[in-house]
């Protein structure tokens, strides 16, 4: 099983000293992933659902603060050596097609082969309007098309490209990344179209276990989740078994116990006794890795978090 951690871009941690000490003691403790949310603008006014939380509000959306995702991976690049970068996830629509890939292609080069791409449609409409993204209600063909031009951009001499959102000839696209045939795709969401979308054009399914609307907080209910991804790769005649499995976790706290809407406890967790227990049954389950989160309230919190993991819950599994 491979651990990973997510690097903040909002809120009192978003600091570049804050960010290098957080990356740099996660590649010495041996942190396999360094994850980094997407928001380019914050609107003041939000209405849309946030799909993580039960109330439904953004969380820290009064600030109005956030680093672009795209820049801080580059940074993690330049102060880190072994952890994958990984947008987590990317809302692909927000950028154009060519500029997501180049940015995609450029960290891996940069990063010598550690670019992982997480990908979503994204879910608040006040954010697509503001930057004058496609239409919010089309997003999830726009990200799909996008996720096809990449491929093209990344792996073919000569890219040509007709959808109905982008198109290209007559381009070179140079440098290719350094990974072939591309860097991982990870897809993240839940619901029925992010799991099309994984057995389409995924390398990974990275779903989040915290959505009321398609709650993964239990192994039966994720075990549930992956059989029926098993059932649409099918369809799309994808073997299941070329699909990996990340789970991340936004909620770890080694000092809560959190319940479930049945009572019984949440995955991830309790003792570490449990905490060990549910990364043996996550695993069982097929899970390859872990992305959790240490973000506390202050950077030394933060620390002694990861330095709890590395000390005390790692060397139980």
């Amino acid at each position: 099983m491979d651990f990973g951690m997510t690097i903040p871009t909002r809120g009192p941690l978003a600091e570049p000293q804050t960010i290098e000490q957080l990356a740099r003691r996660a590649d010495q403790l041996g942190f396999a992933y360094l994850a980094v949310p997407d928001h380019i603008v914050v609107p003041r006014k939000i209405d849309s659902r946030y799909p993580y939380s039960p109330s439904g509000n953004f969380p820290g959306s009064e600030s109005g603060s956030c680093l672009d995702q795209f820049s801080v991976l580059t940074f993690l690049a330049a102060v880190t050596t072994g952890p994958r970068l990984v947008t987590s996830v990317t809302v692909i629509p927000h950028r154009g097609a060519l500029e997501s890939a180049k940015l995609v292609a450029t960290i891996d080069v940069l990063s010598h082969g550690r670019m992982t791409l997480g990908v979503g449609a994204g879910w608040m409409r006040e954010e697509f309007e503001a930057l004058g993204a496609p239409s919010f209600d089309q997003r999830g063909q726009v990200t799909d098309e996008y996720l096809e031009a990449f491929k093209i951009l990344w792996t073919e001499d000569d890219p040509v490209f007709e959808g109905d959102f982008v198109r290209f000839r007559n381009i070179s696209f140079l440098p290719k990344p350094v990974q072939k045939p591309h860097p991982p795709i990870w897809v993240g969401g839940e619901s029925g179209p992010a799991l099309r979308r994984t057995a389409r054009y995924g390398d990974t399914w990275y779903p989040i276990g915290n959505n009321p609307r398609f709650p993964l907080g239990s192994i039966d209910r994720f075990a549930e989740r992956v059989q029926r991804l098993g059932e649409i790769a099918a369809e799309e005649d994808r073997d299941p078994a070329s699909i990996s499995l990340v789970y991340c976790a936004l909620w770890f706290d080694e000092h809560k116990t959190l319940t479930l809407d049945d009572g019984s406890r949440h995955l991830l967790s309790g003792s570490v006794e449990q905490i060990v227990e549910d990364v043996g049954a996550l695993a069982e389950t097929g899970v390859q890795g872990l992305m959790l989160n240490f973000q506390r309230d202050t950077l030394e919190q933060s620390l002694d978090s990861m330095q709890h993991f590395a000390d005390v819950i790692r060397p139980a599994l």
